[in-house]
């Protein structure tokens, strides 16, 4: 066991005005196997890549370890598996690789085929079996869900909690739930560390906003109570004075002794008068202190086309190509108004290409399908790297409402920096979230998504989820977090 220690860490991109954080300070063991969670664009891989010494940054981060990143580059994945880990970790012995291959559920011919041939789930554990091979490193591990099914991240997370020593960034629940004993949270004002699992931290966040709320509440009626009695005893004090000014002791026999009782009962009353005054502002002073790292997402809305009949389309005893190869076949399913339809399989299986049958795209397949005619379909697709250019740009090209476009990205916690900004510089969350809010945007009668949630922080994820709830569109979607799917599917089709 070792400390990291962060102190006083401050750090903005040169040529931004976003300081990304500002005199941070706070101490990592070692041995923990620690979740980091935070909104997208909060600088969660921009702090692994300071504790990797990327950058320049001000304060000091000590540490008696080395880093390792996850992600590892692989330059030429057209060399074979053991060719690529060999060069990660040259140190580790033969049964060593064999038994994190084991762990991981992957057979050993997989060593002997060429990277490229290996599904994205598939590099994923590869490279994090290379990961572990490195000894008397603490590891780094950015987001290795994206490209994992759901019975992948399941084994992943069983592999990892057998591990320690290592910050891990994801924002699946139930993934963090199942490997993580710390967790590290980027807020909107400071860096928390609490011990536990994301359920656990959760918990006790929602415990706090709401124990936090409460106290507003309550600081806002005795400050609107105090600033009433404040005027009253300041009023009352200037009545007592100037009833002392009033009298003349030479003028009336009734005003003898009396100047002396209404200069003091003058100066009781301006010292209550003050004693308010400081209640009210150590009041409005702990108001101040509240609310400021409360995440409480505002709704998202959606208002969806009715069709014309109740089925919107449907597959009969469809098979998929590849070339000449069949990549899923026999699949049947019909998709009505008000459906929910997830779309479960491993990688490779014919998830995206079903989407994007149905969406028109050039795929070769047998079998019927049916698509309702002057059907209206919202895609939003994995890919996002095409993103470039301005927000405004983009709405203007597609034909949306601008306005609308970036009120539902401040609702998904865009800051009005961030509108400035070219999408080619958005973090993978953000850039998610800009093909979300263009779905929103357009007008459809049915929604098809293919992996909305791939690097979209957890309060935003919750965000989508109870908008599906709450106005419930019709809807075929990929997507591998467990928790997601099994709160908003009403039909599941596994292929």
């Amino acid at each position: 066991m070792s400390l990291i220690n962060i102190t006083n860490l401050t750090f903005a991109y040169e040529g931004s005005y976003d300081t990304i954080f500002k005199n941070v300070s706070f101490q990592i063991d070692t041995d923990w196997k620690l979740g980091f969670i935070g909104r997208n664009g909060r600088g969660k891989t921009t702090f692994l890549r300071l504790l990797l010494g990327i950058y320049q940054y001000n304060g000091s981060i000590t540490a008696s370890t080395e880093f390792e990143y996850f992600p590892f580059a692989v330059n030429d994945a057209s060399v074979n598996t053991i060719d690529i880990i060999n060069a990660i970790s040259a140190q580790h012995m033969s049964w060593e690789l064999l038994r994190e291959i084991s762990l991981l559920e992957m057979q050993e011919d997989v060593l002997y085929r060429p990277f490229t041939t290996l599904s994205f789930g598939e590099q994923t554990k590869v490279l994090l079996a290379a990961l572990f091979l490195k000894e008397n490193r603490f590891l780094l591990i950015d987001e290795p869900t994206n490209h994992l099914d759901m019975h992948g991240r399941e084994i992943v997370s069983k592999y990892l909690n057998g591990k320690k020593g290592y910050i891990l960034v994801s924002h699946d629940r139930a993934f963090l739930d199942g490997c993580i004993d710390h967790v590290l949270s980027i807020n909107k004002t400071n860096i928390d560390i609490q011990r536990g699992n994301f359920s656990s931290w959760f918990e006790n966040k929602e415990r706090q906003d709401n124990y936090e709320l409460s106290e507003n509440e309550k600081l806002k009626k005795e400050i609107n109570r105090l600033e009433k009695t404040a005027k009253e005893k300041a009023a009352w004090s200037a009545a007592a004075e100037s009833r002392k000014i009033g009298f003349s002791p030479s003028a009336t026999e009734k005003s003898i002794g009396r100047r002396s009782f209404e200069g003091a009962k003058s100066k009781k009353l301006m010292k209550r008068a003050k004693v308010i005054e400081t209640r009210q502002q150590t009041a409005i002073a702990e108001k101040a202190g509240l609310l400021k790292n409360l995440e409480i997402p505002e709704n998202l809305k959606i208002a969806q086309l009715p069709y014309h009949t109740n089925r919107l389309a449907a597959l009969e005893n469809v098979a998929l190509y590849y070339g000449s190869k069949a990549v899923c076949q026999n699949i049947s399913f019909s998709i009505e108004q008000g459906d929910r339809v997830a779309l479960f399989g491993r990688n490779g299986s014919g998830k995206s290409s079903i989407l994007k049958l149905l969406c028109g795209g050039g795929i070769t397949y047998t079998g019927n399908v049916f698509v309702g005619s002057s059907l209206r379909v919202s895609y939003v697709s994995q890919d996002t790297s095409y993103l470039a250019g301005s927000l405004s740009d983009y709405a203007a090209q597609l034909g949306i409402d601008e306005s609308l476009f970036k009120a539902i990205l401040r609702k998904l916690d865009f800051s009005r920096t961030q509108f400035e900004k070219d999408m080619q510089d958005f973090s993978g969350g953000q850039k998610k979230k800009v093909l979300i809010a263009k779905s929103l945007c357009e007008t459809s009668h049915l929604l098809i998504w293919d992996e909305p949630l791939n690097f979209i922080d957890v309060i935003s994820r919750m965000q989508i989820e109870a908008l599906l709830l709450v106005y419930k569109p019709t809807i075929l979607f990929v997507e591998h977090d467990s928790a997601f799917c099994g709160n908003i599917a009403t039909k599941i089709v596994r292929l």
